[in-house]
């Protein structure tokens, strides 16, 4: 059964945020992000700095694997508290510098790495319609951080999950319909990534290596009230985007999962330059799960010594109810732990953090 999203205002309510890019620089409202910044020598400005929220909006429609996610207080799992929680956390993150967060509409592992995923956590019904209870818990989000003027990295599919969708025109519905209903509401502070790493474990060939580009000019083609959605792709930790990717993406996106050295952290930022089709275009790792924040050489560092952007992914499995990291549900969306606030503290150094 088609469920249709929410009925919008037939115009789109008046946004305060607007992400744009010029050149290598990310800009928000017409100015580039973090004007005049530097630090330690580094260039700041128009850098957009990151975190993996992905669990946003997460939900579990599986009833024999709802159970794992309770909370330790109430014994229940509840999608709208963690909603609730991480829109909390928000004015916090915003305060210490970070300007964006990647969320997931099908998540991802909330196990941290996890070789079977036999929950559902999918905002797309199997015929790639919208399940309104997604729509109106990433609808919430996507408002609060319009408000404060942060940006939303809105990925589409995730791997494990993608198979629900039934076949390839449901895939091709799921993402005109995420494009028009954030058109519809009127957002401009949210970019588009099609897939969590495109070579990994997909199902519909659509959204595999070879063609998900066709998906990115998809979404590029579509324009609502002179605005498009600026769109991308990811990779698995530590590849390098391909030539039909790099030509047609609006922004590269990488991930540092697996890669140790920092220093081929910026092997990584220079062979994506060097590859065919590339122009000046922002960098962005939106994943990462390499810290030793108080050392003076780690992956952050690297990123911005390469002038890319660098995304926290934090997942910490506890066997005491909440889990410490960001991806591992149920989700403690404060600065939490010593690791969370080694990034933020790291994270304020560097941008001067932010009202």
């Amino acid at each position: 059964m088609f469920n249709p999203a929410p009925a919008e205002s037939p115009k789109p309510p008046k946004r305060k945020t607007n992400v744009s890019i010029v050149g290598e620089r990310f800009y928000i409202n017409d100015q580039p992000t973090f004007k005049g910044r530097s630090w330690n020598g580094n260039r700041i400005e128009g850098l957009l700095p990151n975190s993996r929220m992905v669990q946003g909006i997460f939900d579990d429609l599986n009833p024999e694997t709802r159970s794992k996610w309770v909370y330790p207080d109430t014994k229940t799992w509840d999608p709208n508290r963690n909603t609730d929680e991480f829109i909390a956390a928000m004015p916090v993150w915003k305060a210490h510098g970070l300007l964006a967060f990647t969320l997931n509409l099908q998540g991802g592992s909330p196990e941290g790495y996890s070789q079977n995923q036999p929950w559902i956590n999918s905002a797309f019904n199997p015929n790639g319609s919208w399940n309104p209870d997604y729509w109106n818990r990433l609808r919430r989000i996507l408002n609060k951080a319009d408000e404060l003027g942060m940006v939303a990295i809105i990925g589409l599919f995730y791997f494990g999950q993608d198979q629900y969708l039934t076949d390839e025109a449901a895939v091709i519905r799921a993402v005109d319909n995420t494009i028009d209903w954030l058109a519809e509401g009127g957002y401009r502070n949210v970019l588009i990534e099609i897939n969590n790493e495109c070579n990994i474990r997909y199902d519909h060939v659509i959204l595999q290596p070879e063609r998900v580009h066709e998906l990115i000019l998809r979404v590029k083609a579509k324009k609502a009230n002179g605005h498009r959605f600026l769109v991308s792709t990811s990779y698995g930790g530590g590849a390098i985007p391909k030539e039909n990717v790099v030509r047609e993406a609006d922004f590269l996106i990488l991930h540092g999962n697996g890669v140790k050295d920092p220093n081929r952290i910026t092997d990584l930022v220079k062979q994506t330059r060097a590859v065919a089709g590339y122009r000046p275009m922002p960098i962005v790792f939106n994943e990462d799960d390499h810290f030793d924040f108080d050392k003076p050489s780690n992956n952050f560092q690297a990123a911005i010594s390469a002038y890319a952007s660098w995304g926290f992914f934090d997942y910490r499995l506890k066997d005491d109810g909440f889990n410490d990291g960001y991806q591992s549900v149920p989700v403690n969306w404060q600065i939490s732990s010593p690791r969370k606030k080694a990034f933020f503290d790291l994270l304020k150094e560097m941008t001067g953090g932010l009202r």
